[in-house]
């Protein structure tokens, strides 16, 4: 109802996860990072725990969409199963075929078995993920943990990732379970979120929904978190519920006293989230930074590179941190506590580059210099903050900005017919795009820094960073990018920003036209202006080509690419790096 008052064109906080509106807060992309890490260690187990409605499952859904080609996925979203369900969930899940009706385990995992098998031999990986784990009964998690003795002799033929709330922890804590909490490669303690990220993820959300102009207050934004205690699921009912209470108020700004009445609502009369929320958060920042030592000694020990990681854009580094392998994964925590790496700790030092050697010092790369990544990152006087690496990316543009205009530097970008999108990616997913972007880089100081990649192949980036141009290996950069990035785009002259099946009108014309430049197809006859099955095809075929979700919907990332996927002189590209 309250869509077409704020101008919004679709509801913004639906309950329903969906990857478009996901907000990469720092726990976000580091949860992300590990469950990638996880998958390409290749066998053994990925945990990933969260209290109730801190988007666990719009994050498993995320990590779906981000695998390559070459990876088989089956989902377990119902886990209340017997051990014999939970195989023939599995074998369905990956369309093995199997006697009906049977109840053989040793049939269900012969099957299993064998299309792994021919799995591997035809380079595929598969990975089963467990949503909502802590329902598993402990027989059921015997058997999952007996799935990843299927193996070859040099490597396991299932990857597992359980996701789960924190009851999980306790479940695995079971001495009889102690078998599988040992193969537990990888783990992750999603909280949530800051006063800071409640305020970006609101903002965030309706952006995505359309609305550039901000609709709740300042105060409001600050009661939302007081509110929520920063849990994505309640922000976006009280929200919800907040911005039907200004429609049906006929205002167009949401107050703090709208959002109180919001609490009251959804909620109830006097209710929030009691205090244990905001004490458990506390915990677990002291678990991960007792843990810091510990996690960057695991690193070490897992230095080798991982070649499916590598391909990824190498995100091996993020997920070591938290690995912290032993025989007894949390012997030295408290009950439930798990290591956690700090963003702001360095990753262990990359065995190929250093400095003075070719990826340190930048090859022939203007303004380069015998310096490793790490060194300049730590260097207290260089200035590599937001601003300057927003500044560097509009002179790419040909626009001039002073960094006074804006937090982020997106509302002079509007001024010029630009937006920012905010993306986490991989090396390969910015060659597809082939536009200048910034990108973090955390080091061992307190202060941000920020770079601008301004050139890229297939091995090494140059960094706008400081006021210098540097190159640097693809492997040293990933030692502290967590694949966050920002780019700057022109969008096309159309209506909505979201074009969809059974749309009509110019926006399909144009969609039509742009995808027969890039397609070689034809821009459609008699019915050009419709969006019928045939182009759902069309763009659902396109969107695979750029490793994108492919359910035919044209949104904003799907744009960006067809935008990019244009040569205009007007629109800087990435060149390639010189070393």
């Amino acid at each position: 109802m309250y869509a077409a008052h704020f101008g919004l064109a679709e509801l913004p906080f639906s309950i329903t996860p969906n990857p478009r509106y996901l907000y990469m807060s720092d726990g976000h992309r580091e949860a992300l990072a590990h469950l990638l890490y996880g998958i390409g260690e290749g066998g053994g187990f990925v945990q990933l725990t969260g209290e109730v409605g801190t988007g666990k499952t719009t994050l498993c859904r995320c990590l779906v969409e981000q695998l390559p080609a070459g990876v088989d996925v089956a989902l377990v979203v119902n886990p209340r199963l017997t051990d014999v369900e939970l195989l023939a969930t599995v074998c369905d899940e990956l369309r093995v075929a199997y006697p009906p009706g049977t109840t053989s385990r040793k049939l269900l995992v012969d099957a299993l078995h064998r299309h792994l098998l021919d799995a591997h031999a035809r380079g595929q990986r598969t990975v089963l993920i467990v949503d909502e784990a802590q329902d598993l009964a402990p027989d059921v998690l015997e058997q999952i943990r007996l799935l990843t003795n299927l193996e070859t002799t040099t490597e396991k033929l299932l990857q597992i990732i359980l996701i789960g709330q924190p009851e999980l922890l306790r479940l695995l804590g079971r001495p009889e379970l102690r078998q599988l909490a040992q193969r537990v490669t990888a783990r992750y303690h999603l909280l949530p979120f800051s006063e800071a990220d409640t305020r970006a993820y609101v903002l965030h959300r309706l952006e995505v929904a359309g609305r550039k102009e901000p609709i709740f207050t300042e105060r409001a934004l600050g009661e939302v978190h007081r509110s929520t205690a920063g849990i994505p699921r309640l922000i976006n009912a009280i929200c919800d519920r907040a911005l039907l209470g200004a429609y049906t108020q006929d205002v167009s700004r949401v107050t703090p006293a709208i959002v109180r009445r919001a609490t009251r609502e959804v909620l109830g009369a006097g209710r929030r989230p009691t205090a244990w929320w905001r004490l458990g958060s506390r915990r677990w920042a002291a678990a991960a930074a007792g843990l810091a030592v510990v996690a960057a000694g695991a690193s070490l020990l897992l230095a080798q590179g991982n070649p499916w990681l590598a391909a990824r854009g190498g995100r091996a580094d993020a997920g070591r941190a938290a690995t912290g392998a032993s025989p007894r994964p949390d012997a030295a925590l408290p009950p439930g506590a798990l290591p956690a790496r700090d963003a702001a700790t360095p990753r262990a030092a990359s065995p190929e580059a250093g400095a003075g050697s070719p990826a340190a010092d930048g090859g022939s790369a203007p303004g380069s210099s015998r310096v490793a990544l790490g060194t300049l990152l730590s260097d207290p006087l260089l200035r590599a903050d937001k601003r300057a690496a927003f500044a560097s990316l509009y002179r790419l543009w040909g626009i001039e900005f002073d960094g006074t205009s804006g937090s982020l530097g997106c509302e002079r970008a509007r001024a010029e017919g630009l937006e920012c999108l905010f993306r986490t990616g991989t090396w390969a997913k910015l060659r597809r795009l082939d536009l200048p972007a910034i990108i973090e880089l955390p080091a061992g100081s307190s202060e941000q820094r920020f770079a601008t990649v301004v050139a890229l192949d297939e091995r090494a980036a140059t960094l706008e960073l400081g006021g210098r141009r540097l190159t640097f290996r693809l492997g040293e950069v990933d030692l502290y990018w967590d694949g966050a990035f920002i780019v700057l785009w022109r969008p096309p002259a159309i209506g909505s920003p979201l074009i969809k099946a059974g749309a009509r009108g110019k926006d399909v014309e144009w969609l039509r036209q742009r995808l027969a430049e890039v397609d070689g197809g034809g821009a459609g006859g008699r019915n050009r202006d419709v969006f019928d099955e045939e182009l759902k095809a069309r763009v659902m075929a396109f969107q695979r080509s750029r490793a994108l979700h492919a359910d035919g919907v044209v949104g904003e990332e799907t744009l960006s690419q067809l935008v990019a996927a244009r040569r205009d002189a007007g629109i800087p590209r990435l060149w390639r790096a010189e070393r």
